[in-house]
């Protein structure tokens, strides 16, 4: 059954339709590398929350815009007429399109308003052009004549481990305090990773629909047993970064292999799910574990580093 063919009676309140389509189980994307990069700054000896709070907004405001670009510029291609997932704002009727796009634009406008006063409260001007490439590779997604997420060649994948793992992450250290040490690459690398997961599990689960409407995604490309492989990848690599950072923050092999090793159990389940997922819903549960995994890693990784930055205060 189409998004637009499903009976009235089945179809979501247009309130919870809002809600679904700004995707809140992707924000775990946003936030992580901001509360990781905020953690870091403690870490290196000063942090001001009034900024941080400024970074979190503008990382949340680009996700959800991104969701709901993406709601809008499919829905118009004809592109969600056969989803297996949750219903669409656009392609399911349920809203306008005009009310959509005003919506993406709403929130790509928050962004940059946030964005221009943390630029100004940190004098970090430059990474204005940073933000103004995020917002252009966030609407270009799915939008405009030639959108490379209908492209299938890496620039999707790229583009999220670029804008929510590596600017995200250290732009909010930047901002804060300007340092860039190693290990905050290393982490940032390892978020952004995660979001690439995030996005390919995603697009695993849009596969065959994809393929009829002519979306080629990375995953439509390379088919479902090599973009589980690479989702796999995406979910054990972190492992490395999760490892480093912890040792960096307190300097004990031991306990760096033991949290390692119970969050490489833990990102073993949305992988495990991600397999064995043949329905829509199945599919939307190994994201949603996805998130939660990627949640846990900046919570372990925030703990260290806050920690190590509690011990050198102590006589």
């Amino acid at each position: 059954m189409t998004g637009s063919s499903s009976s009235p009676s089945s179809r979501p309140s247009v309130a919870a339709a809002w809600v679904e389509g700004a995707r809140l189980r992707t924000l775990p994307a946003a936030a992580a590398p901001v509360l990781v990069g905020t953690a870091a700054a403690v870490n290196l000896g000063t942090w001001a929350p009034g900024r941080a709070a400024l970074a979190l907004v503008v990382a949340l405001a680009l996700q959800v815009g991104v969701n709901y670009s993406n709601d809008y510029s499919d829905g118009i291609r004809g592109t969600d007429e056969d989803r297996v997932g949750p219903p669409r704002l656009t392609g399911g009727g349920l809203v306008p399109p005009k009310v959509v796009l005003a919506a993406a634009l709403g929130c790509f406008a928050v962004a940059g308003l946030a964005g221009l006063a943390l630029l100004w409260l940190s004098g970090q001007w430059w990474l204005a052009v940073a933000g103004v490439a995020a917002v252009v590779a966030a609407w270009f997604y799915t939008g405009g004549r030639t959108p490379y997420g209908y492209m299938g060649i890496g620039v999707s994948e790229l583009m999220v481990f670029v804008f929510f793992g590596l600017m995200a992450c250290v732009g909010t250290t930047w901002t804060q305090v300007p340092q860039a040490p190693w290990w905050l690459w290393v982490a940032a690398s390892s978020l952004g990773l995660l979001s690439v997961a995030m996005l390919m599990v995603n697009n695993i689960r849009d596969i065959d629909t994809d393929a009829v409407a002519g979306k080629r995604t990375l995953a439509v490309r390379l088919g479902r047993r090599v973009s589980l492989i690479v989702f796999s990848g995406c979910l054990a690599l972190p492992g490395l970064g999760l490892f480093a950072v912890v040792l960096h923050a307190c300097s004990r092999e031991a306990i760096a292999m033991f949290v390692t090793v119970v969050w490489l159990v833990m990102a073993a389940v949305p992988a495990r799910l991600a397999r064995g997922a043949r329905t829509g819903s199945e599919h939307v549960l190994a994201l949603k574990r996805t998130g939660q995994v990627m949640l846990v890693w900046a919570g372990i990784a925030c703990l260290a580093l806050l920690a190590r930055a509690g011990l050198a205060l102590l006589p």
